[in-house]
């Protein structure tokens, strides 16, 4: 199936200037990745490094939750 889109200049010329033998669909395929779920275990460690900026974060996420008290109302 064939559809038809519109660029702006500067992205035809972009997509142009690498196209070489290629035609316009399969430089889109080969830059353009498929979107994909993501592993939760990819972001594995990426706090690792801020560890001690978290963990007062959640010393203080704590410290709020203790503060907070519910309203009751009367009806």
């Amino acid at each position: 199936m064939v559809k038809v889109i519109s660029l702006s200049e500067e992205a035809y010329k972009r997509l142009k200037s690498v196209k070489e033998n290629k035609s316009f669909s399969e430089v889109i395929i080969e830059f353009v990745p498929l979107k994909r779920k993501r592993d939760i275990m990819e972001l594995f460690g990426v706090f690792k490094e801020n560890a001690g900026e978290w963990k007062e974060i959640e010393k203080k996420i704590y410290e709020d939750r203790r503060k907070f008290k519910l309203r009751t109302y009367k009806i």
